[in-house]
């Protein structure tokens, strides 16, 4: 964690209003999608986390416990499932040829976890749906030039950012800043 920086929060105009481009992925090119979700992951982290962490403020109002049950069974399947892709062979290819499916696995068996416990409707307000805002906004999110500036000096380590760790963990380090 060392030499770990957290990026600065953009402009609510780069982010989602004027100057902010949108357009549908191209579906049929995967990796053209991936990189592009990838890349405005790195880029709009902070603003990411600002959203995510309103929302779930505002979930934790009304359902404190379920909230705090829900968010340590999701850290918890992560944490597993790094685990486990760094001591199974199989998973860290898995993991590497399927990087969206291992987070929909992990979001499930969260789910299906949490389900038995009794918060489903705290665990898909509270993290689910913060998730998919998230997912939805860079998937659609175009591409500028400062945010590619800023993805190659991450790419090649003259920066190390929060979600830049979290990608490396869920294996997605060698397509960072492509």
């Amino acid at each position: 964690m060392e030499g770990v920086q957290p990026p600065p929060l953009r402009s609510l105009d780069d982010f989602l209003r004027s100057s902010a481009r949108f357009a549908p992925p191209d579906v049929r090119d995967l990796d053209r999608w991936n990189h592009r979700v990838i890349n405005n992951l790195l880029y709009y982290q902070s603003n990411y986390f600002l959203s995510a962490l309103g929302l779930l403020l505002l979930v934790g109002y009304w359902q404190p416990l379920q909230l705090c049950v829900g968010a340590v069974v999701v850290t918890c399947m992560f944490l597993g499932f790094v685990w486990a892709a760094e001591n199974q062979v199989t998973i860290r290819r898995f993991r590497r040829k399927h990087p969206s499916m291992c987070v929909l696995v992990i979001l499930l068996l969260s789910y299906l976890f949490i389900s038995v416990l009794g918060g489903v409707a705290v665990f898909l307000f509270g993290i689910a749906f913060p998730t998919l805002m998230v997912l939805v906004h860079a998937s659609m999110r175009l591409r500028n030039l400062k945010n590619k500036l800023e993805n190659k000096l991450e790419s090649i380590g003259l920066k190390r950012t929060p979600m830049g760790l979290l990608l490396e963990a869920l294996g997605q380090e060698q397509e960072a800043g492509s």
